[in-house]
């Protein structure tokens, strides 16, 4: 079974917001960077690199659905009704 292993680093939020931009470079290299507030994990900044560009595939469920002839058939009185509150 193969195991993932990470570089992880924790800082408040306070250092977080003045090292936001070291913060970001580091996280960019790969290490998780975790903001914690009063020492409780709040936050994780990591790295998008690893975020491949989704494929759009159309037309995949071609086929795999329906919509009734009557979809866009007005509703029966009562049912209408019943939507406007009479």
């Amino acid at each position: 079974m193969p195991t993932t292993s990470f570089v992880k680093q924790t800082v408040n939020i306070y250092e977080a917001k003045t090292q936001l931009s070291k913060l970001v470079d580091l996280a960019s290299s790969g290490t998780d960077v975790v903001i914690a507030r009063a020492g409780k994990p709040v936050a994780r900044l990591t790295s998008l690199d690893n975020q491949g560009k989704r494929i759009i595939n159309f037309g995949a469920l071609k086929g795999k659905g329906w919509i009734a002839d009557d979809f866009d058939a007005p509703l029966p009185d009562d049912v209408l009704a019943q939507f406007e509150g009479r």
